[in-house]
């Protein structure tokens, strides 16, 4: 019972932050998803060293938060937006340090710092131009799509998760991650595609063919990046990939479906989402 709500008080709290985060004011967003980016990407980096990398985290960090700057303030137009092209500077500064490391391995552990910055980093990053929405010809916070994306991956991970515990028998990938099934993967999606549908009434600016692919896309990368961070965790030899939250892990643990699924949604709805 002590577990039980140490988990529910954790989840709400959490849950808050990312609403507030998320809703309230463009400055809050940038507060709240900036310091997640650096704990994540730090976790990552942790988890890298236990399968005997070591990589220049705080050159990684600082060029992950660099990234997230650039995205936010081109995305809000507080500078030009071609300003963007910074951003392609970036991975080699990740690459810098390790030039001066004499260790045999530098050259991959340069790899892994380049690999946090793009896996985590970026992702995070993009959620800038989601709430910005490029089809509006003033830089308008705009915080509902996002939330909207948000609310179908919560769903879908409740969901597959209770579906799972019920009725789930058939593994997709047991080796990886033992708990995962097609029964939870397939009540999970259905219930996504309905939050899909429902944020076609909510949110207008999407429509309903638009959110449903959406919502596809998030069962479809966000397994995928369950299944990586699974993975990941499994070859360095631990259960959660932090403790921040107790109850729940870690960072990773709470944005591994979103770090796989933001770039493949962002790319989607920029092309034919028409934002």
């Amino acid at each position: 019972m002590k577990v039980l709500i140490q988990r529910s008080i954790t989840g709400i709290a959490f849950a808050a932050i990312m609403l507030a985060g998320i809703v309230i004011h463009q400055y809050i967003f940038a507060f709240v998803f900036a310091t997640f980016l650096l704990l994540t990407l730090y976790e990552f980096y942790k988890i890298s060293e236990k399968i005997d990398y070591d990589p220049s985290t705080k050159t990684g960090l600082i060029c992950g938060f660099l990234l997230f700057v650039i995205f936010f303030l081109a995305a809000s137009r507080v500078i030009p937006q071609r300003f963007i092209f910074l951003s392609i500077l970036i991975p080699l500064f990740t690459l810098i340090p390790d030039l001066f490391d004499s260790r045999k391995n530098g050259y991959k552990n340069s790899m892994i710092t380049l690999a946090g910055v793009i896996y985590i980093a970026l992702p995070y990053s993009l959620t800038c131009f989601i709430i910005f929405p490029t089809s509006l010809i003033s830089a308008e916070f705009y915080p509902w799509i996002l939330f909207g994306i948000f609310l179908i991956i919560w769903i879908y991970d409740s969901m597959a998760y209770v579906f799972g515990s019920m009725f789930g028998k058939h593994k997709i990938a047991e080796k990886i991650s033992p708990k995962k099934s097609w029964e939870g993967l397939i009540g999970g999606a259905v219930f996504a595609v309905i939050m899909g549908i429902v944020n076609s009434v909510l949110f207008h600016e999407i429509s309903l063919t638009n959110w449903i692919i959406i919502a596809l896309l998030i069962v479809t990368f966000g397994t995928s990046g369950d299944f990586f961070e699974s993975k990941l965790k499994r070859e360095a030899g631990v259960k959660d990939s932090g403790n921040i939250l107790p109850g729940h892990g870690g960072m990773l643990d709470r944005f591994d479906t979103v770090l796989f699924a933001i770039p493949v949604i962002f790319v989607w709805i920029i092309l034919f989402g028409n934002i």
